[in-house]
């Protein structure tokens, strides 16, 4: 996700007046948020990162972390910068797990509204030790994309990576869905490309994401793709009755 946010988001980072990032809900230790810092200052070296958690004990054991350019602060979804600044990128990676679907739109909504007006807010779901990673990338106006991201050495098939869709997708993986299709055609296409398996699985990877992007609205970069990323348009994935209007995914 690191990787992904400072190749795709840097030239925002860069135009910043005030390049602030927030790793909102960093968790039980600050490494996120110091690995974050060292990622995002090789895009913009001007970078600063404020971690935000909602137990005070958390930000108690993380403030001995502190350097220049980093600080942590007690908060949640109001994010509380000191002076009114408004951050240029909000991260939030686990955060959303625990919550009801029907409350994602609400809190998208609350922490796009705190954005820079060139700001992005990442809000995904990974496994523990970062090798398999779904999320999506909202500007002020919502939802923009949805991005896949993996080991590609540990990875059997994509929709092994349906189990960390994020909220607000997770629940949409069955039949009639969007982003089951997606799915499915995706690991019709990874098979298709076996024979490029002999390459590697980096190759297999490319090939597959090459030919799935024959039907998906699918980013053209392939230097994404060989980092083992593939990124949707989130109208091509979003629930299916956001087209009749009815869906509170959208603002």
């Amino acid at each position: 996700m690191d990787r992904w946010i400072a190749a795709v988001h840097g030239p925002a980072l860069r135009r910043a007046a005030d390049p602030v990032v927030v790793d909102l809900g960093y968790g039980a230790a600050p490494w996120t948020a110091v690995e974050l810092l060292r990622r995002l200052r090789t895009a913009e070296p001007r970078t600063e990162v404020v971690g935000i958690e909602i137990d005070p004990a958390r930000v108690a054991a993380a403030l001995p972390y502190e350097e220049e350019g980093l600080r942590f602060r007690h908060g949640g979804f109001e994010i509380p910068l000191p002076g009114g600044r408004r951050p240029v990128l909000v991260r939030a990676a686990n955060v959303l797990r625990q919550y009801d679907e029907g409350e994602v739109a609400a809190v998208w909504a609350r922490l796009c509204a705190r954005l820079a007006p060139d700001g992005l807010l990442v809000e995904g779901t990974c496994d523990e030790i970062g090798r398999r990673h779904v999320w999506v990338a909202l500007g002020p106006e919502g939802p923009r994309t949805v991005t896949f991201a993996t080991r590609l050495g540990s990875l059997g098939r994509p929709s092994d990576l349906a189990e960390r869709l994020p909220k607000a997708l997770i629940h949409r993986n069955v039949p009639g869905e969007p982003v089951h299709a997606f799915l499915r055609d995706f690991d019709r296409a990874w098979a298709a490309a076996a024979p490029y398996a002999s390459f590697g699985a980096r190759q297999r990877w490319v090939r597959a994401v090459r030919d799935l992007a024959a039907d998906w609205p699918v980013g053209s970069d392939a230097r994404r793709w060989r980092q083992g990323e593939v990124t949707v348009e989130w109208a091509a994935l979003a629930p299916g009755e956001e087209s009749t209007g009815r869906s509170p995914l959208s603002f």
